[in-house]
């Protein structure tokens, strides 16, 4: 069970008293089967209806306030701002679609009905999960990003609703400034030379998508995690140089992403490789998973009980066990892990998926226990040995 720990712990993590501002935008981000009109306007339907109420119970929650108290409270957006990728995937869509008139004719009724549900159902999942699919959206994701905080200054807490959760587990590995460029080279064995030349031209940290864009041109960082660096080492020296101006353009905008609630989330059913300890891309996994706990970023995850695709991510793990876990020193932690799949939305479960707009009040409900009670597990020592303890009984039965 450990094995799958570590690549997804940095999908739920959680600190809920260090946002850079007191000023919050939420960004929310569609799913599967979102790709023509009728569904995009159930979905935008479905969060216009949940932000009010869910922005409501932020505004008067108390013990949040509480753990808010470094910024003085909290001052949300009115208005949510959504980012829809669904028409991205459309093209391939009806493609497939095409192939499966031309196997009506061939084949019996109940296999074509189960091709129709799973095209239906999961094509946009398994569209946005490769990587040439979704690099432009979330580039696309951090335009939008960029564009709210340049306008209004706000810190920004994305929202990722089922594949949507791949969106966001991608924008926060791809575009989140977690890369120290001079342990990168250390670990990656260049010479004596080259590192002096680094070390007396520092860097800000950056990104994977800075590493290999086409104006940084570092290297290429292939589908199982290698950095290929470029071989020409002048032209390797020039492009370092140019690195703070690449990081500022296609990066996550400094100290602005405040955290991720993923919620109906099947990352681990779809992510399930980067669980094998030969996955390279495991290296940036915890250097992310660091940078987060250290600078006060979050991930929630919150699904529903009865939600067929509401997979739990990980055991809750206090900063300790996650320290051994990736072997990493943490220093002054300020985020909290945090995973609630076992909702109760009283829906029954074929519909449990898609009713988080329907439950708002409970889903709302959720997020906010899960943010107060994830702060309680990873600083309140009392409230942590209690739920350990708990914990223990259980693993006993």
């Amino acid at each position: 069970m450990q094995k799958f720990i570590i690549p997804f712990l940095i999908l739920f993590l959680m600190p809920v008293f260090s946002f850079a501002s007191d000023s919050l935008s939420f960004v929310y981000i569609n799913g599967s089967n979102n790709n023509d009109a009728k569904m995009k306007d159930w979905y935008e339907n479905g969060v216009h209806k949940l932000h009010p109420l869910l922005r409501k119970k932020f505004l008067k929650n108390r013990t949040v306030k509480k753990y808010y108290s470094r910024i003085g409270g909290l001052n949300i957006k009115e208005e949510p701002i959504i980012f829809f990728w669904g028409y991205d995937s459309k093209q391939d869509l009806d493609y497939v679609k095409g192939q499966l008139e031309i196997s009506k004719m061939v084949s019996s009724s109940g296999a074509y009905l189960v091709r129709s549900l799973i095209t239906q159902y999961l094509h946009d999942a398994i569209w946005v999960q490769k990587s040439h699919n979704m690099q432009p959206v979330i580039t696309e994701l951090n335009k939008k990003v960029k564009s709210e905080v340049a306008a209004t200054g706000n810190s920004i807490i994305l929202y990722g609703y089922s594949a949507g959760t791949f969106v966001t587990y991608e924008y926060m590995f791809n575009k989140l400034r977690y890369v120290n460029v001079e342990d990168l080279f250390k670990a990656l064995g260049m010479n004596e030379e080259f590192m002096d030349f680094v070390k007396n031209n520092p860097r800000e940290n950056t990104c994977l998508s800075a590493l290999s864009d086409n104006n940084a041109a570092l290297g290429t960082l292939s589908s199982s995690g290698h950095l290929i660096l470029n071989p020409n080492i002048d032209k390797l020296k020039q492009n370092y140089l140019k690195l703070d101006e690449v990081t500022e353009n296609v990066c996550a905008p400094k100290d602005k992403i405040a955290g991720v609630v993923n919620f109906a989330c099947p990352l681990p059913l779809f992510y399930s490789d980067i669980s094998d300890p030969n996955y390279e891309l495991n290296y940036y996994n915890k250097l992310m998973i660091k940078y987060i706990l250290e600078n006060g970023i979050f991930m929630l995850t919150v699904n529903f009980r009865e939600d067929p695709l509401g997979f739990p991510v990980s055991s809750n793990m206090t900063v300790a066990q996650i320290e051994d876990l990736l072997d990493l020193k943490i220093e002054n932690p300020s985020g909290v892990i945090f995973d609630n799949s076992g909702v109760w939305s009283k829906r029954m479960f074929p519909f449990a998926h898609t009713s988080y707009w329907t439950a708002r009040g409970t889903f709302s409900n959720a997020i906010i226990k899960s943010a107060v009670n994830g702060y309680k597990f990873q600083y309140d020592e009392k409230y942590q040995k209690k739920v350990l303890k708990r914990k223990s009984k259980k693993s006993e039965l």
